[in-house]
Formats: structure tokens, C-alpha cells, sequence
């Protein structure tokens, strides 16, 4: 028997993009527990820049996952501006809408990709090992 789903740390996950259907299809993609040894999410929602912005220099978020379609700030550009500007950032997942767009999602320094439309059978997934590499990764300090 495993006690890995009652040991793990819940995590707290923003989703930005500013279509509040796309934000609840990440949602419901990805669930509230996205692997048995992920902790339960928490979701944050953001439907502007400037929101994602705050909530990240507030803290505590572990993952973002940023519309790389949003309007008028895009995740591609959001992603960029949190790996210049913040310290010990939260990992990123963009969702882009062209298989051809990952070389933007590179660019923008972002650790993972999700195609649109989302695909629930595959968005755990990503999601649970982009928190799984955020837990193991080291504080950073520039």
C-alpha cells in the first residue's frame, strides 16, 4: 500500500489567459490532484498581466500556466518577463496553439508546453512533473 498521496505537499497552481473558458478547461484538464504523488492544486485564476504579475511577486505559487493566446499581454511574453525579473520563479507552462509556436515557448524560457485544445489525458501529466522538478529544484539567489 502506498501513503504517497497522503504524504504529498499540496501545490498552488495560477492559470492566466483572459478567456475564462480556457481557464476552466485547464482546470478541469488537469483536475485537483494530477498524480498520486502530486499534492492536491490549489488554483489561482488570472485574467490579466498585471494580475499574474501581483500574484506571482506575492509568492507561493508553484506552477504558472500561461495562455500563450491571451490578450493583450501574452503567456509567451509574461514567461520572458518572469525569468528576467524574478527571483526563484515559479515553473511555466505555456499553452500554445501551433505545435510549431514551441520555438516562442523556448524563447520564452518556459520548462513546459501544453497544445490547445488541452487534452485531459495528457495535461496531468505534464503538469504533475513540472511540480515534482519545481520541489527538487534549488533556491536561487542572483
Amino acid at each position: 500500500m502506498s501513503y504517497a498521496a497522503d504524504t504529498a505537499a499540496p501545490a498552488t497552481v495560477l492559470v492566466y489567459s483572459h478567456r475564462a473558458d480556457v481557464r476552466d478547461t485547464v482546470r478541469t484538464a488537469v483536475g485537483r490532484r494530477p498524480a498520486s504523488d502530486v499534492g492536491p492544486i490549489t488554483w489561482i485564476e488570472c485574467e490579466t498581466g498585471d494580475e499574474v504579475v501581483a500574484a506571482v511577486d506575492r509568492g507561493g505559487i508553484d506552477l504558472c500556466i500561461l495562455d500563450g493566446e491571451a490578450q493583450p499581454t501574452g503567456g509567451l511574453a509574461l514567461a520572458r518577463q518572469m525569468d528576467q525579473e524574478v527571483t526563484d520563479r515559479p515553473a511555466v507552462c505555456v499553452l500554445i496553439a501551433r505545435q510549431a509556436d514551441r520555438w516562442l515557448a523556448h524563447w520564452s524560457r518556459a520548462e513546459g508546453t501544453l497544445p490547445m485544445p488541452v487534452d485531459p489525458l495528457t495535461a496531468p501529466a505534464v503538469v504533475a512533473e513540472l511540480l515534482r522538478e519545481h520541489v527538487q529544484r534549488p533556491v536561487v539567489r542572483r
